[in-house]
């Protein structure tokens, strides 16, 4: 059992800290808005991440296969929702000016449950992740895994996503990420909805 849960844990790190739509939003909401929002978008992602490694266990892909119209469905919704992300965070940053500390978002009322709603959201807008989940444990676990086995793996891979982005939060939440944010904030919004919607674009033209 130990060494399939290694297996998981090195596959599924070097998915987690790979540069994406994940990384890109918690870093932002974490440097402009507060290291508690940033926990909070975390929280979203590590229910993402439980979400996605049910699909895996109960055979994802296996339905995918079978009713591709369902993927296809998912994809666009998704590369939908990173690219109007990545727009409105192009346009906000546009429009306000370089003294405005507001996030990319409609910041009225924003809070931590706002935050956590953002991190689900993004971590589900790739169905991507649930064939890579479920093509982790079919190179890591064995054809028949137990329960006990399926469910630790599971919560290793969440421990691993909510460790890791923790330590993203705390990185871009320090005083000194903060301030240079707010010296360059509209640049590095530009630049970071540029890449959102690169990622849209990617997800929604890429095959399979």
């Amino acid at each position: 059992m130990l060494s399939h849960l290694l297996a998981v844990a090195s596959v599924w790190l070097v998915a987690a800290v790979s540069p994406g739509p994940n990384f890109l939003m918690t870093a932002r909401i974490a440097v402009a808005r507060s290291r508690g929002a940033g926990l909070a978008a975390v929280c979203g992602i590590g229910i993402a991440t439980v979400i996605w490694g049910v699909c895996g266990l109960a055979g994802i892909k296996a339905l995918f296969l079978a009713a591709p119209w369902a993927y296809a469905t998912l994809k666009l919704a998704g590369a939908g929702y990173l690219i109007y992300s990545g727009i409105r965070l192009i346009g906000l940053a546009e429009k306000r000016s370089a003294a405005d500390g507001e996030l990319a978002i409609d910041s009225k009322g924003f809070s931590t449950g706002r935050a956590f709603w953002i991190g689900l959201a993004t971590s589900l807008a790739n169905p991507r992740s649930a064939l890579s989940v479920a093509s982790i444990f079919a190179v890591a676990l064995p054809a028949q895994p137990s329960l006990a086995l399926g469910v630790a793996s599971v919560v290793l891979m969440v421990a691993i996503s909510v460790g890791w982005y923790a330590c993203v939060v705390w990185l871009f939440a320090a005083e000194a990420v903060s301030n240079g944010y707010r010296r360059l904030r509209r640049t590095i919004d530009r630049i970071a909805g540029g890449l959102l919607i690169l990622f849209g674009a990617r997800l929604a033209l890429e095959r399979g």
